[in-house]
């Protein structure tokens, strides 16, 4: 499997952005997704889960409200929107994709449960 992120850009405060993965394969609709993120001289974070129907979501504390994942398995892509962006989102942003998902109770949010890894994006909000 392999993931191609998109759509990271620079953007001012309160501005909004929509960031893509793109995935290879004939099993993306079986694979949980998440987008994860990494500023500069820290860990990085779960953002964002969605399992392999779309029927479910997760979030971390800091981004509900203002972002949303969403899927389209027709097409093999997941999406991250974005709204009202702060300083403290920017980040590399990475997707990353669960093959085991199915026989876990919910999508993971640890980094150590995603197989495969896209290359990040960079998104940066300016104040």
């Amino acid at each position: 499997v392999q993931l191609q992120a998109s759509g990271g850009g620079l953007v001012q405060a309160g501005g909004s952005l929509r960031l893509s993965c793109a995935a290879s394969g004939r099993f993306f609709s079986s694979y949980a997704m998440a987008w994860f993120r990494q500023a500069p001289g820290k860990e990085r974070e779960f953002v964002a889960g969605i399992n392999w129907s779309g029927g479910s979501t997760y979030y971390a504390d800091s981004v509900k409200g203002r972002f949303t994942i969403s899927r389209d398995n027709a097409k093999n892509t997941v999406y991250l929107q974005m709204n009202s962006l702060k300083p403290d989102d920017t980040a590399v942003y990475y997707c990353a994709a669960d093959e085991d998902a199915r026989v876990r109770v919910r999508v993971a949010q640890e980094e150590a449960s995603y197989q495969y890894w896209g290359q990040g994006t960079q998104v940066t909000v300016s104040s």
